[in-house]
């Protein structure tokens, strides 16, 4: 397994990353709370992604109603403390964690009440990396920042970072921690595929600017670049366009389905699964540090870890992204 150095950091990460959404709920919506995958499911996903060479686990406080973190925590406490001494654990904060009104955010109070969750539920005392999963424009940026520095002063927190996060609002953090003397932001998470650009607008420039990392989720698009999903053909039963097409709703166009077809037929002269060569576009940018992945199966990871070797040159890389042009970015 390939590693990358997250940003200016000394944390040396596997490529590939596992995507724990689907651990117990899809993602953080309640009304999937028990859904995906059950525990024995998880671990031999987990175990199948630890003996590959995946080093780096990502999750959420609010994932499956905090199903997530406890699986990771009850394998974590299975496979012993060998593992959890090399195993990268990412976390996030910010989505619901119950009724309240002080049940989200990135307050002081509910960050702080959080990190002691989510570190309860994982079975350990320190989180190698925390991010915030989205902003929240209710809470001022200063006092975010100063809570999130508190708990890497504190050794419960290595290093921080922002995922779904726009270029004016990492840039204005950035500066808040360095005015400040504050942790800053070592890398960026969010959306990036063939089907969503977005990033290469302002983030990605960024990011190389600054020294950060970024890691990549949805890669895939929900599925879209897999080949599940044609003109004419159903949605599969319990595909993210049956459960959550919100994210995906503007993509089901003649133009996408033509572009889907062409990447299908590059894969197949290539001798590879669609997802392969997906990924491996993904994998080439030079800003990417690692693409995260959620397989609902053990067989899943096979075309991820086959994406790894995969050489795709810079003409390469461009024709593909051409191909998607019309609807490379959803924001």
């Amino acid at each position: 397994m390939e590693h990358r150095r997250l940003g200016m950091t000394g944390l040396q990460v596997s490529r590939l990353g596992l995507g724990c959404g689907n651990f117990g709920g899809i993602g953080s919506a309640p009304e999937f709370y028990g859904m995906g995958e059950d525990e024995p499911q998880a671990f031999a996903i987990m175990d199948r992604a630890w003996d590959a060479g995946i080093n780096f686990f990502d999750t959420a406080d609010a994932y499956g109603g905090g199903r997530s973190e406890a699986f990771i925590g009850r394998w974590l406490k299975e496979k012993g403390s060998h593992v959890r001494d090399q195993l990268l654990l990412s976390s996030k904060v910010f989505n619901p964690v119950g009724p309240g009104p002080n049940d989200r955010g990135l307050s002081r109070r509910h960050i702080l009440r959080q990190i002691e969750a989510s570190l309860r539920r994982l079975q350990t005392d320190r989180l190698d990396m925390y991010l915030i999963h989205e902003p929240d424009p209710e809470t001022p940026l200063d006092e975010t920042v100063r809570a999130l520095d508190d708990l890497v002063r504190d050794g419960k927190v290595l290093y921080v970072g922002a995922s779904n996060i726009e270029g004016w609002r990492l840039a204005r953090a950035l500066w808040i921690s360095d005015k400040q003397d504050r942790s800053r932001f070592e890398w960026v998470q969010n959306s990036y595929s063939l089907l969503d650009r977005a990033a290469e607008r302002d983030v990605f420039p960024l990011c190389a600017d600054q020294g950060l990392g970024f890691t990549a989720f949805s890669p895939l698009a929900g599925g879209w670049l897999t080949g599940k999903y044609g003109a004419g053909r159903p949605y599969p039963p319990g595909s993210r366009m049956t459960l959550r097409p919100e994210p995906y709703a503007h993509l089901p166009t003649d133009a996408t389905y033509r572009a889907l077809d062409a990447l299908s037929e590059e894969a197949r002269v290539r001798g590879i699964e669609m997802s392969a060569l997906a990924l491996a576009w993904a994998l080439h940018h030079p800003q990417m540090t690692a693409v995260i992945i959620g397989p609902r199966r053990p067989d899943h990871l096979d075309p991820a870890l086959a994406a790894l070797n995969v050489r795709l040159s810079a003409e390469d890389t461009g024709r593909l992204a051409g191909l998607f042009a019309p609807s490379a970015s959803t924001v």
